[in-house]
């Protein structure tokens, strides 16, 4: 795994570098090395210095790795010249990103959206794949069976986009038709937002006696699930659990998945889970509030639910938190504790008028 600290980035790369290694482990790979550095900006032919990938060379032979992760998008360009001078297979964090949601899209509707944001990334890298089939300007010395091939893909990917996105439009008037259901009935929606891995599909879980499926791996959830949850005094609501966000999430996904994303910006309320033992717990919820703000759903009634206090060494360390994020409350999901300040916070949000 190769990791650089930029000047522009305020993320620690301690911290990236963790999730690189449970997105590569979740991703069926096996970490055994990691090389960083420190640069204002990325060095155009490699990325890294020259010195760093004679280093590199070294540290994989050594290790006998068969592939390398870089924690950052990389252009297909820099992916070509490193490849050629390591000898080994280079892939980025986005590529990481994608192969992982193709091999958790279960639902028709997951895997349209899976195979939207690679056909949108293949087609992102086809003129850095196609540099050396063509030459730069246009007009004499340009046409040939490179720049020809080149077109023929790129037309094919177009078509294949245009198809999926048809067939995904398909599935927002579902959806439409199902929440106009949902607001006939007058019943509240709401909609778990959170961190990916922060215990989402869990607390869902624990609140609707269901059986999603959970794991201890990053996004193990991508299509929506819908559950009733029958709050105190007879009220109810339907929560609905959503893919989970990350930092440097790849635009490819967030377009693919406007579908899903539909569930946030139309949800009545927010339900944003946090996994309070993350050691960099706010920079999690910075990223969340960012997106939630690309979403245009930042200003929505929204309770925040430190989940997973089970994990905490000491109670303290939640204290700032819950005063400066409020309403909020500390739960743990897996064990079912502290269920009744849940259900009071729940019920003190600023319900719309029916």
């Amino acid at each position: 795994m190769v990791g650089i600290k930029l000047n522009s980035e305020k993320i620690p790369l301690e911290e990236s570098l963790a999730e690189l290694d449970s997105l590569a482990r979740t991703a069926g790979a096996a970490p055994v090395a990691v090389l960083t550095q420190a640069r204002p900006k990325p060095d155009q032919k490699y990325f890294i210095g020259t010195g760093k990938v004679d280093e590199l060379r070294a540290l994989c032979g050594a290790q006998d790795a068969d592939l390398i992760i870089f924690d950052h998008e990389v252009s297909p360009s820099q992916i070509r010249n490193l490849e050629e001078a390591l000898g080994i297979k280079v892939i980025d964090r986005t590529e990481l990103i994608l192969d992982i949601f193709a091999q958790h899209a279960r639902t028709r509707e997951g895997v349209l959206q899976v195979e939207l944001a690679q056909a949108e990334f293949t087609l992102s890298r086809l003129t850095g794949r196609y540099r050396m089939l063509s030459r730069l300007g246009g007009g004499i010395g340009t046409r040939g069976p490179g720049e020809t091939k080149l077109e023929m893909d790129r037309r094919l990917i177009r078509k294949n986009i245009s198809l999926l996105k048809k067939k995904l439009e398909e599935v927002r008037k579902n959806r439409r038709l199902l929440r106009e259901k949902r607001k006939s009935s007058q019943i509240l929606t709401g909609t778990l937002i959170g961190y990916t891995n922060a215990g989402k599909s869990t607390l869902l879980n624990a609140l609707s006696r269901s059986k999603i499926q959970t794991a201890n791996q990053l996004f193990t959830t991508l299509d929506p699930v819908t559950r009733r949850i029958y709050l105190p005094e007879g009220k109810v609501v339907l929560l609905t659990d959503t893919v989970g966000f990350i930092q440097k999430l790849p635009h490819q996904l967030i377009d693919a998945f406007r579908a899903t994303l539909e569930e946030v910006t139309e949800a009545d309320f927010l339900v944003h889970v946090v996994d309070s033992s993350a050691r960099y717990v706010e920079d999690q919820m910075t990223v969340v509030f960012n997106l939630l703000g690309e979403l245009e759903a930042a200003n929505k009634p929204t309770l925040t639910v430190f989940n997973k206090i089970d994990k905490l060494e000491s109670p303290k360390q939640i204290e700032k938190l819950l005063k400066k994020y409020q309403p909020a409350v500390c739960v743990s999901a897996l064990n079912q504790t502290s269920w009744d300040d849940w259900f009071k916070a729940l019920a003190q949000l600023p319900w719309p008028p029916p």
